[in-house]
């Protein structure tokens, strides 16, 4: 889709293109040997200098460098949900689940997170009921009422009434409960099961026209989705560039797996919310990460879960020590997303950083401030937002610390980034 916003700049950015020097002229004719250097289409626009600050990374770190002989391959790790593709897939595989009755009945409410409310659990008996056998299939498709609590458990964090889901202590950049319970939502399948949930969800969805909703309940939620061309571009090019590419969701993983077929990345280059499986179904508990053990979704792939991940099953880093930044020859060359959730693993890319701008603070803040010269902010690819017209608050609150508490963001020097305006949006 070429929207006019994404298009803004394209002009702008052939000179600044120039100006990045991305690789010796050597190379640009094919180093060593006259070897083809991938390039990323010239005919999918992107905003500003983007395409240039991604191609001088895949030239830099790629093929084309030189120095791939004998070392590790450069990696890429990207957020699936609105960083490839357009909406959410996991909201899209539950909208489709609730529509076909495939949410089970838990004995508890409770007993799907440590950190539900009695207010919920009260709020989703009564809205589901006790008629339905434990472990047996909710008729959500026809009980507006239980369909909507779930929804709004999820989507909002709150009960139909306005009352808090989830309370308690978390650490705020580890987790986030009602992330932390799609998966939990799930107990009791297959993982083949809710494999096959997410193709239907998928399907469906890629089917639907851009812009359309559905009806869940009384919600009304996006019905569609579609791979970004852009990212499907990136991909490919990074591929034949020698680049491995992985993703790293806050979803579920047979779901975010599932999804991640459509660009080419197979199950093992595909991380997210692993849930504990016990005699072949999926259980409401879910593996730990960095030293932390087997949790109730006290660690998932958020924040700084997300480097934790990376690091990890990545780069092999076990313990504390995955937690931390790594050196450069341990970090990734190019992280890509849309939100705070991914932050820290798209800051700690020593090529570009990528980021599609939904107005989220703290990674907005950081990819305006440009303290590397590496980040490119860009509009949505479709649908993109339309110019925030207050700045973002990086200079007070745009930083949520471990105890959910706001404070300014800092660069890795410690000093405070200043209120940074929107610049790379849709029309105003």
């Amino acid at each position: 889709m070429r929207s006019r916003s994404v298009l803004t700049g394209l002009t702008a950015a052939a000179a600044l293109a120039a100006t990045l020097s991305p690789v010796p002229a050597q190379a640009a004719a094919g180093h060593g040997g006259g070897r083809h250097c991938p390039q990323l289409s010239t005919e999918l626009p992107w905003h500003g200098a983007n395409r240039a600050k991604l191609q001088r990374t895949i030239d830099e770190r790629g093929t084309c460098s030189g120095h791939l002989r004998g070392s590790r391959r450069p990696v890429a790790a990207f957020d699936w949900d609105n960083t490839i593709v357009k909406n959410d897939s996991t909201d899209a595989t539950i909208a489709w689940a609730l529509r076909n009755d495939k949410i089970l009945r838990p004995e508890r409410w409770s007993d799907t997170s440590k950190w539900l409310t009695p207010a919920a659990d009260r709020a989703l008996t009564e809205a589901c009921g006790t008629d339905v056998p434990v472990g047996h299939p909710l008729p959500t498709s026809t009980d507006d009422a239980c369909a909507d609590e779930i929804l709004q458990v999820r989507g909002e964090a709150e009960t139909m009434a306005g009352e808090e889901a989830f309370a308690g202590k978390w650490n705020h950049r580890r987790t986030v409960p009602q992330y932390a319970w799609v998966p939990q939502l799930f107990a009791g399948h297959t993982v083949p099961e809710l494999r096959s949930y997410a193709r239907a969800a998928r399907d469906e969805a890629l089917a639907a026209p851009v812009g359309s909703t559905q009806r869940v309940g009384t919600h009304t939620v996006p019905a569609y989705s579609r791979y970004y061309e852009q990212q499907q571009d990136l991909v490919r090019t990074l591929k034949k560039a020698g680049f491995e590419v992985y993703i790293v969701s806050a979803g579920s993983e047979p779901v975010a797996e599932e999804w991640a077929r459509g660009v080419g990345i197979d199950r093992r280059h595909t991380f997210a919310i692993r849930s504990v499986v016990e005699h072949g179904r999926i259980t409401t508990w879910t593996e730990g990460c960095g030293g932390m053990p087997r949790s109730k979704g006290e660690m998932i792939p958020y924040i700084e879960g997300k480097r934790c991940v990376i690091n990890q099953e990545i780069f092999g880093i076990h313990g504390p020590r995955a937690w931390q930044k790594q050196d450069r020859r341990h970090r990734i060359a190019i992280g890509g997303g849309d939100a705070d959730t991914d932050v820290t693993f798209v800051g700690d890319a020593t090529g570009t950083h990528l980021v599609l701008n939904r107005n989220k603070p703290e990674i907005m803040c950081r990819g305006y401030d440009d303290a590397d010269g590496r980040w490119a902010v860009n509009p949505m690819f479709i649908e993109p937002l339309p110019r925030k017209r207050e700045p973002y608050p990086c200079s007070t609150e745009g930083f949520t610390r471990p105890d959910g508490s706001l404070g300014p963001v800092r660069r890795n020097d410690g000093s405070i980034i200043p209120d940074q305006f929107d610049t790379a949006h849709g029309a105003a």
